[in-house]
């Protein structure tokens, strides 16, 4: 996807912006049920947990940068949202999980299979709870859904630039050695 251009332009709102994601989400983990448990599909397997991976990363970061925090200052109920908070760092430490894993391996279906039930309880929670909470706050959806947008693209470009390499053989600003860090 080009930046700039997101396939959920009919979302008129912050919150229509995030049901997207969590629908793609959703769809995602529908197509690796179709394909787990069978070997001969490990490439397929691999192609949707980097898709999965990649979508969770940039949703998660999306919230907590500038859907929570807004919540936060906006409604009173800090439980709710360290709920939030501590789902995300459960999806953070399977997603890392599964970054080095790899089809075949053991418990790579249990894992991709517990993080999609723990993101469904996740997005059930946020749909009902957390978008209502946003609904009643007096949150200016539609400026948070641009700011979305823009991060969004953000994030994309960087996840599909190539990653950066250091050769430690090289010279640090013309210096044969790396420069020692200050007293």
């Amino acid at each position: 996807m080009k930046p700039g251009k997101h396939n959920n332009g009919a979302a008129d709102d912050a919150l229509g912006l995030l049901k997207a994601d969590h629908d793609k989400v959703k769809a995602l983990f529908d197509a690796f049920d179709a394909v787990k448990g069978k070997d001969d599909e490990n490439h397929r397997k691999a192609e949707l947990v980097e898709q999965i991976c990649d979508e969770l990363t940039v949703h998660i970061m999306l919230e907590e940068e500038l859907v929570y925090p807004l919540l936060r200052a906006a409604i009173d109920d800090d439980e709710l949202l360290d709920e939030a908070d501590i789902e995300h760092a459960g999806a953070r430490e399977l997603i890392a999980q599964l970054e080095i894993m790899a089809p075949g391996d053991d418990h790579y279906d249990a894992t991709v299979t517990v993080l999609g039930e723990e993101m469904a309880h996740h997005i059930e929670k946020e749909e009902s709870e957390l978008f209502d909470a946003a609904r009643g706050a007096g949150i200016d959806l539609h400026d948070l859904a641009a700011q979305l947008a823009a991060r969004k693209d953000e994030l994309e470009a960087d996840l599909l630039s190539p990653p950066t390499t250091i050769d430690a053989m090289a010279p640090h600003a013309g210096a044969r050695r790396q420069p020692r860090a200050p007293n």
